[in-house]
């Protein structure tokens, strides 16, 4: 078994931790589906979390084929609200949630005003306030017109949150919600490492949308947002375009 010690500060991260990997494992067994795993909780509470030891090895086309077709899978599973029953956190920030009918209320208050409220700059956080606020009404409208249903999400499904081992790709350091679907594939963009095999089997189960492309840049400004509160000036650049397509939409 591994075991994980909390790092964070936040005494129940751990226990949101393992709250999101029994989510997604129970609904991949509940589908059907062997090939994606989730490392099993044995035992949890606010300064260890031990779960299943995964001995990764490199991935191959086939391991990045079975983790398309797999969360394909997880994603077309319709949930019954967007957002999540209790707060979370992804990474080292806390991660509001609340539950709601609207994908794009959820996306624009839980998401996006929360993160440009924790930006420490007064000029930055004012200029990305008034974005937000005078874009909102019609970032709503058009995100719920263009997302079909609630899917499980992982939330932070970047290259590190993936392992492989011989058998195919395991899923780790979730930070779940239910939302748009493409919100996870959009991060999968945002630092690379996810080969053409993912996509192709990803898109033969479940395609992408005609406008994925917008909503990849309004999705992860979420994540540049997230990363520029924790690690600074680096990723501005990142949230100054993701604001950019806010405004246009």
């Amino acid at each position: 078994m591994f075991v994980k010690t909390n790092t964070t500060g936040f005494a129940d991260a751990l226990t949101c931790e393992a709250e999101g990997l029994e989510s997604l494992r129970e609904l991949l067994v509940q589908v059907g589906v062997e090939h994606l795993r989730i490392p099993q909780v044995a035992e949890v509470d606010q300064y260890k979390l031990v779960m299943t030891q995964i001995v990764s090895v490199a991935p191959d086309e086939r391991g990045q084929a079975l983790l398309g077709e797999g969360l394909a899978r997880l994603h077309q599973q319709e949930r019954e609200h967007y957002g999540w029953g209790r707060d979370n956190y992804i990474g080292l920030s806390p991660q509001p949630n609340g539950l709601t009918e609207s994908w794009g209320q959820f996306f624009v208050d839980y998401r996006l005003r929360y993160q440009v409220s924790r930006i420490a700059d007064p000029v930055i956080r004012e200029r990305f306030q008034r974005v937000v606020d005078q874009s909102s009404a019609a970032l709503t409208r058009w995100l719920d017109s263009h997302c079909k249903h609630p899917s499980l999400l992982h939330g932070d499904l970047w290259r590190g949150n993936v392992l492989f081992d011989h058998d195919g790709p395991w899923l780790i350091d979730p930070a779940v919600y239910q939302g748009d679907r493409e919100a996870d594939i959009a991060m999968t963009e945002m630092f690379g490492g996810f080969g053409a095999a993912f996509y192709r089997a990803y898109d033969s189960v479940y395609p992408r949308s005609e406008v994925y492309t917008t909503k990849r840049e309004i999705y992860n400004l979420y994540h540049y947002l997230n990363h520029y509160n924790l690690f600074g000036a680096g990723y501005l650049g990142g949230c100054e375009r993701g604001m950019k397509v806010v405004a246009r939409v």
